[in-house]
């Protein structure tokens, strides 16, 4: 695992919090009892002996969950002797409840390297590899501590979340079926087996394992808080609520209180429930959640309670993925408003977006910003901040994109109406018109089919094969434009082999977004799931169809994107949605190309 990653924002939005599955904790009492009786061993070396006694210090404090204290006693008996494998163990269990992340990887790999027997250090690690996303490794370090310790039920428990987040569904559920079998009155194995289910899309039957799971264990925190996941899309919002208010008492880590929190704001914000949910949805940038984002700016927080932003220098930092860059700008002009023009708004957003952000804010400064993964945690840096204050001086504050949606949305009837948020190149939408009136006469359709993310419960929100758009593929009248970036090779060969004809672009649909941008916009219309491209499409002013869900907390209790009014929304049902929404859509098509627009 290297220290510092760079990260891909080709993303769409960000779906609810995953399912609560991981077992087991390394600072769980159990697990610290396994330490004691390590740390009771007697040891020859005077200054082994009094790092022990450092580190029995260091796990008495881990009892009581002052994890600062116990870090730095395990780091003074590391001093005394660094070739202690269980001062390791100690180390890194303390800089994981301190969330951080790389730190304690390293110190778990050392503890590993000194004493690679002791198998539940790979279990540790292995939990943690699966939080951070390292599902690779994960797997391996699970599947070393399974063969030690054959039938083990947590670490198998574990290794099935893996799968599971692999989108290897199958054998995730080859590998609990067995235990289930020994196991049958083991809440934990159930609700795990119900998450399988949940994020390959079949919500009913995820619902009767996390029932069953409560039946076993009532106060089973993880359960109520899935089933409340999934009583939402199924339609049920008050039991929902119910459970996630229930639930949330029981959570067991910061981790699971930040995740549960942040599912509440998002069933709020879909329940319409503003300027609350925006306000909850802040739980986004808490550090216990891996992804949470930090910001490596040198200027102040913005508090628009207690600091007016007329007359005032702020930078505005885009987070998320391009989809979420582009929903969460509809406050800028707001903000612009605001800061009136003695001040100035800069804004930080994914680079390949710069020009069409300048082009649709010209008072705005625009600027890139860079995501890395550092040890571990996700961090925004700005390098175009330095510029402004070697050139201007110095910034009042910096803001989340996101957080302006408090300050400038309390209220449905505070959206403003529509606009774009995007503004392409003109040149280039003037030549990609040219392009496209050189293919078949027909509707031109710019076409997405899939997110370039499909991790874990990602691909539960995203037809699951490029087969399932064949109704939309053959709509007469229609020429279909390809604007899905990935590697679709397989996709476009077998549309090929089946007589299909779809247009692909000479140009990179990843990275060449101006041109995408501009493309979207020269089509008659672009129509796909909620993606980055989508939104792109949307926030041009483009014509666009969009598949949603119908707990999508971007309807907000319309029929529509509270974002782009002028989009037009599909709503998918929960279960087996998919087929139906895409006849829906191919009917729609039918329509438009036998009486024009006004029939769509």
């Amino acid at each position: 695992m290297s220290a510092a990653e760079m990260i891909d924002d080709t993303a769409a939005h960000a779906p609810a919090p995953g399912s609560q599955g991981l077992a087991g904790d390394a600072a769980s009492p159990d697990a610290i009892r396994k330490l004691s009786r390590s740390l009771a061993a007697p040891r020859s070396a005077k200054a082994q002996r009094k790092a022990i006694e450092t580190l029995k210090l260091s796990v008495a404090a881990i009892r009581v969950g002052d994890f600062e204290k116990a870090n730095q006693r395990a780091l003074e008996a590391l001093k005394l002797d660094e070739t202690l494998g269980v001062g390791w163990h100690v180390l890194a269990i303390c800089q994981e409840k301190l969330n951080q992340f790389g730190p304690a990887i390293h110190a778990y790999e050392a503890a590993l390297k000194l004493v690679p027997d002791e198998n539940d250090i790979a279990h540790d690690l292995g939990r943690l590899a699966q939080r951070l996303g390292y599902l690779d490794i994960a797997e391996k370090l699970l599947v070393k501590f399974l063969a030690a310790n054959p039938g083990h039920v947590e670490a198998i428990n574990n290794l099935a979340c893996v799968l599971r987040d692999q989108n290897r569904y199958g054998d995730a559920i080859e590998l609990l079926r067995p235990m289930l079998q020994i196991e049958s009155g083991n809440a934990v194995l159930w609700n795990t087996l119900g998450t399988v289910l949940n994020d390959e899309g079949r919500l009913d039957e995820a619902l009767t394992f996390f029932e069953e799971a409560l039946r076993l264990d009532p106060t089973f925190a993880k359960a109520r808080y899935n089933r409340a996941n999934v009583r939402r899309p199924l339609g049920d919002i008050e039991g929902a609520m119910e459970d996630m208010a229930a639930a949330m008492p029981g959570a067991e880590t910061g981790y699971e209180v930040a995740m549960m929190n942040m599912a509440l704001a998002l069933m709020k914000m879909g329940l319409a429930q503003i300027p609350d949910g925006f306000e909850a949805y802040e739980v986004r940038l808490d550090p216990n959640l891996p992804d949470a984002m930090q910001v490596a700016v040198d200027a102040p927080r913005w508090d628009p309670a207690t600091v007016a932003p007329a007359g005032k220098r702020l930078l505005v930092v885009g987070e998320q993925g391009i989809a979420d860059e582009l929903v969460f700008s509809n406050c800028l002009p707001d903000l612009i408003e605001a800061v009136g023009p003695d001040g100035q708004v800069y804004l930080a957003v994914e680079q390949r977006m710069v020009g069409l952000f300048q082009r649709a804010f010209p008072q705005v400064i625009v600027g890139g910003h860079r995501a890395v993964r550092l040890e571990g945690r996700l961090t925004r840096y700005i390098p175009f901040a330095e510029e402004i204050a070697d050139a201007e001086g110095r910034l009042d504050g910096w803001i989340p994109l996101a957080s302006l949606m408090a300050i400038y949305r309390p209220t449905l009837e505070s959206f403003p109406g529509p606009r774009p948020y995007i503004i392409p190149s003109p040149e280039k939408v003037e030549y990609w018109k040219g392009e496209l009136a050189r293919l078949p006469e027909g509707l031109k359709v710019g076409l997405h089919w899939k997110s370039l993310v499909m991790t874990g419960a990602r691909a539960a929100f995203f037809a699951a094969g490029f087969q399932l758009w064949e109704p939309i593929l053959r709509a007469p009248g229609c020429v279909m434009v390809n604007l899905q970036c990935g590697d679709v090779s397989a996709d476009l060969e077998a549309a090929e082999a089946a007589g299909v004809y779809i247009w692909t672009p000479p140009i990179n649909l990843k990275d060449d977004l101006e041109d995408v941008a501009a493309l979207s916009l020269a089509c008659d219309v672009v129509l796909g799931p909620g993606i980055a491209g989508t939104n792109i499409a949307a926030a041009t002013g483009a014509r666009t169809w969009m598949v949603a869900a119908q707990d999508d907390w971007h309807l907000m209790t319309t029929d529509h994107y509270v974002f782009y009014p002028e989009t037009r929304i599909f709503v998918r049902k929960a279960v087996n949605g998919w087929p139906e929404v895409i006849e829906r859509m191919r009917a729609a098509l039918d329509r438009v190309v036998a009486d024009g627009w006004n029939a769509a």
